[in-house]
């Protein structure tokens, strides 16, 4: 997998959020001389590559529908997970992510299979999972120790 784009109700207030949240430089968004037409999408996105050269993209949520040809769902069907190495490093980003303005869900805990996370939601209603992965080992591997 080489990019995740998440469809959005407004592209700079979410490339907003996701620049503090990353913590990239620059605004990321890109195609703004593109305008939407009544049959044919916009250029107007928002694109911020990660160290391991993933891509998060936010797109407008009626472009991406022209451009797909599908209504994208306005509630969560799936999670975007961010694996950290330990429980404070989970604590920390859920804490960046509360600055940067998601709302944030239940307090993380330890899962009864080993695995520390907590959950957030970014201003669209995107569903994040962060995770406490000790050693960097397969999740599966997990045992509860490993989030100590």
């Amino acid at each position: 997998m080489h990019a995740i784009t998440l469809a959005v109700a407004d592209v700079a207030r979410s490339a907003e959020f996701y620049r503090a949240l990353l913590g990239v430089e620059g605004s990321g968004v890109i195609g703004t001389e593109y305008a939407a037409t009544e049959t044919e999408a916009g250029g107007t996105t928002a694109m911020f590559t990660l160290d391991d050269g993933l891509i998060v993209s936010v797109y407008g949520r009626a472009d991406m529908a022209k451009d797909s040809g599908v209504q994208p769902g306005t509630s969560p069907s799936s999670t975007i997970g961010h694996f950290v190495e330990s429980r404070g490093a989970a604590d920390a980003f859920l804490e960046r992510a509360r600055a940067a303005g998601a709302t944030m869900l239940a307090a993380p805990y330890t899962r009864p299979w080993g695995m520390y996370s907590g959950f957030f939601q970014d201003p669209d209603g995107h569903l994040w999972e962060v995770v406490a992965n000790s050693g960097g080992r397969d999740p599966a591997d997990a045992q509860p120790s490993d989030t100590e």
